[in-house]
């Protein structure tokens, strides 16, 4: 070995992080740790299914932003601890753009750089190094000693059907619009998702599908987790394994809420016990490979029953997301679903004696709420690439947007009486109810994607003795 090719694989400079419990290399093992591997013949692939969709996309984008150069990074690693990071994912927008979804990889860029007929798009990112190279063996984070093959420039290229160059290649320039830099930009890209193309519900009944599986999990499980210190952990952990096994993982932190737990709305610490005789609600969904995800809620009862208290509860919130569904027509705001839902809400905590004024009074814009303390949160969200989809979409276009085919949402109504709630009798006292579903809108209306999964009381008792027998 030459000198010079000592010097390309010297040894780098320890972090700082790890200094303490890093060994030198070797001579022995510099002069010979490029030598000796077998040729890696690439095959090109074919263009992955969302290629064309994505490039569809990308053209929109081109067409708003003409002359402009435009920026999407797909972020990079965050750390969890000292030298370790979080499972990384790529920002929502980039990956939507790209067609690059979980095998994604951190600090790529995808760049419009204007020209004569709109841009020219360009996807950054870092190659796999040459074995000769340091970064090989001694980067824990990019080497493919430590972490496996990462993607070749032309691999991607095909892949994605979308030019590529090394990230080295890549510097800013003046005048550049950036994503989450720039609110026009930040605007158009969320709402690009507002209208869902094929593939992507192709992507959300497939992440909807594997969710119901995992809750079918949860309901074999709950004998186990009714006995279990922390049941709420059996419960997020059998779930966790379906989203592992078919999936990409979960679209976000399950909620595993037993007991008065299920009065908190985003309760994930899922560290309680699941007593027989409670509700349990279990928000989960399952984000695919293709980052789509579903999110779903249902509510059980622990022993396989509801008592009259708890039905009674639990079939109002039946009734607000019937209303609900019944009023998401095409044509009409998005949020008509939510007033109609409120409707409802009202109605009952009206009925049962726990305002202080009429239901009508309480649904007054300016001058009521009362029947929020029970339910505060909103009916609807949009869903997708993210599990609140199009978050920076502009008011007008998301909560007083006009729902149209392609359009997917949830439902989501529920009611929450605190443990410790004095404006509500005892025996409500602790009982939360929440019940889920994802939405598609189409052409004859709306379509419950997950219509499967039984959420009647009736149902929800048939399917618990059923996979508990």
């Amino acid at each position: 070995m030459s000198t010079g090719e000592r010097d390309t694989i010297a040894e780098p400079t320890a972090e700082t992080n790890t200094t303490n419990r890093k060994q030198p290399f070797p001579r022995g093992f510099l002069d010979t740790i490029s030598t000796g591997w077998a040729e890696r013949p690439e095959s090109l692939p074919t263009p992955r299914a969302q290629a064309p969709y994505a490039a569809a996309r990308r053209a929109v984008v081109s067409a708003a932003f003409p002359g402009k150069r435009l920026v999407i990074p797909a972020g990079s690693l965050k750390q969890r601890s000292n030298d370790t990071d979080y499972v990384f994912r790529a920002h929502s927008a980039f990956a939507h753009l790209t067609g690059w979804a979980s095998d994604a990889e951190p600090d790529s860029v995808l760049v419009f750089e204007p020209s004569a007929d709109g841009h020219d798009v360009t996807l950054y990112f870092r190659e796999r190094a040459d074995r000769t190279t340091t970064e090989f063996y001694a980067d824990a984070t990019v080497g493919e000693f430590w972490i496996g093959p990462r993607p070749s420039l032309a691999g991607v290229a095909a892949d994605l059907d979308v030019a590529t160059a090394h990230l080295d290649e890549f510097s800013s320039v003046e005048g550049e619009l950036v994503l989450d830099s720039d609110a026009a930009l930040d605007s158009f890209v969320s709402e690009l998702r507002l209208v869902k193309d094929d593939f992507e519900i192709a992507e959300m009944r497939r992440a909807v599908d594997i969710t119901a599986r995992g809750f079918d999990d949860i309901i074999a499980a709950l004998p186990e987790a009714s006995v279990h210190a922390r049941g709420e952990r059996v419960v997020e952990g059998v779930f966790h394994r379906r989203a592992r096994q078919e999936g990409n993982g979960e679209g976000y932190d399950t909620i595993a809420a037993s007991g008065p737990h299920a009065c908190y709305l985003h309760w994930t610490r899922n560290d309680g016990t699941v007593v027989p005789g409670d509700l349990i609600l279990v928000d989960a969904g399952v984000e695919a490979d293709s980052l789509y995800t579903a999110d779903i809620t249902r509510t059980l009862p622990v022993s396989g029953t509801f008592t009259d208290v708890q039905r009674r509860v639990y079939d109002a919130v039946v009734e607000a997301a019937d209303a609900a569904f019944a009023a998401a027509r095409n044509g009409v705001r998005f949020r008509t679903v939510h007033e109609a839902a409120m409707q409802v809400i009202a109605a009952r905590v009206a009925e049962w004696g726990l305002l202080p004024v009429s239901a009508e009074e309480a649904l007054d814009a300016d001058a009521g709420g009362q029947h929020r303390r029970y339910m505060v949160h909103g009916t609807s969200h949009h869903l997708g690439i993210d599990v609140h989809d199009c978050a920076q979409a502009r008011r007008e276009m998301y909560y007083d947007g006009i729902l149209e085919p392609g359009m997917v949402f949830t439902i989501e109504p529920g009611l929450y009486f605190q443990i410790d709630d004095l404006t509500v009798p005892a025996e409500l006292r602790g009982i939360g109810v929440r019940i889920e579903d994802d939405i598609l809108m189409t052409e004859d209306g709306p379509v419950n994607l997950s219509a499967e999964i039984p959420r009647t009381a009736d149902d929800v008792e048939a399917w618990i003795k059923r996979l508990q027998a």
